[in-house]
């Protein structure tokens, strides 16, 4: 059956791919499925805007490379969105194709097309990470005598002990700090995994004390807004940003840095690899799907590399003749 000659099989492709296929079969995780549908209103919004043709009247066909093409362009010229962007919506896209090769076999050389545009290459940042001592300026920078600058403190202490992605700490709840002695928190990360990460001594003093000033129920978010919702990442990056403009005055190597919560997460893996634990278990620590990836943190620890360079012996100037042991090699040297 081609998509293009029965009317209405667009958006019933669309909302198969999106219920069948993503939800049912593959079972992604909400926060997945969310950006993908938060592709495809950006992508339905351009294409009715350069088609004029609404949404549900839509064909497969439309969605060609040329436009698939000028819909990235536009995400990077007028949204101002960064290539890492862009790539994360081409995949939604290609997923999509994918899963309409399918069924709609007729498009096929359409849908080639569209799966040939390629990922765009970029420039990957340096690592932007703390010293121990700025580390602990920006963790007592906060207010501990007010409430929010007390969950600030914990919440700092956290980020640093478990090394989670903001939305990782975002997602935690009163239930996920296990057991009574409060030795360890209970990370959901990426891909619905979950990880167990032990607390430090004195991040299980700063929990215990923090509990007492938030609701004791299960499911209650372990650092919550005021009106006890879950923090955005726009407001826990404005209070990093405060505690950092504080922590500055004490340490001016921290001004002008493009550090983000993020910056805390590189801060406590190269943490735990100049204090030599293992790259495999700091794998595991941050939740890594690959210790390929930590590999970056071995390859930005330029003291690390320094130490090696001295275990090096220096290469010798004077040149070396070459001297064959072999009667064959000789042979056809003398040649």
């Amino acid at each position: 059956m081609s998509t293009k000659s029965s009317t209405g099989a667009f958006p019933a492709l669309v909302q198969d791919f999106f219920c069948q296929h993503l939800i049912q079969q593959r079972g992604l995780s909400p926060k997945t499925v969310a950006s993908y549908r938060d592709t495809f209103r950006l992508l339905l919004r351009f294409v009715q805007t350069n088609t004029k043709k609404s949404p549900e009247n839509l064909d497969l066909a439309d969605l060609d490379a040329p436009l698939v093409l000028a819909f990235l362009d536009h995400l990077e010229k007028y949204r101002k969105n960064a290539v890492q962007s862009r790539n994360v919506r081409l995949a939604a896209i290609r997923s999509f194709m994918r899963y309409a090769s399918f069924r709609d076999p007729a498009s096929l050389q359409m849908i080639y097309r569209v799966l040939a545009i390629p990922m765009k290459r970029f420039d990957h940042p340096r690592f932007e990470f703390l010293s121990r001592d700025e580390m602990q300026a920006v963790l007592g920078a906060p207010d501990g005598s007010t409430w929010s600058g007390h969950r600030d403190r914990v919440m700092f202490a956290t980020f640093y002990n478990t090394g989670a992605r903001v939305s990782e700490v975002i997602a935690l709840r009163v239930k996920d700090v296990l057991s009574n002695d409060i030795k360890s928190v209970l990370i959901h990360g990426k891909g619905r995994k979950q990880r167990v990460v032990p607390l430090w001594r004195n991040t299980t003093v700063q929990l215990r004390e923090w509990l007492r000033r938030v609701n004791p129920e299960p499911d209650t978010f372990l650092f919550p807004n005021r009106n006890g919702n879950s923090m955005s990442r726009t407001g826990i990056e404005d209070r990093l940003h405060l505690a950092i403009t504080k922590a500055a005055d004490q340490y001016p190597t921290l001004k002008n840095r493009r550090l983000s919560p993020h910056s805390l997460r590189h801060t406590t893996a190269m943490h735990l690899l100049q204090s030599g634990v293992d790259i495999t278990v700091i794998a595991l620590w941050l939740g890594h799907a690959s210790p390929t990836t930590t590999h970056l943190y071995v390859e930005a620890d330029l003291a690390m590399k320094e130490r090696i360079l001295k275990k090096l012996h220096e290469p010798s100037h004077r040149p070396l003749r070459f001297k064959s042991g072999d009667r064959l090699l000789s042979f056809l040297e003398s040649l």
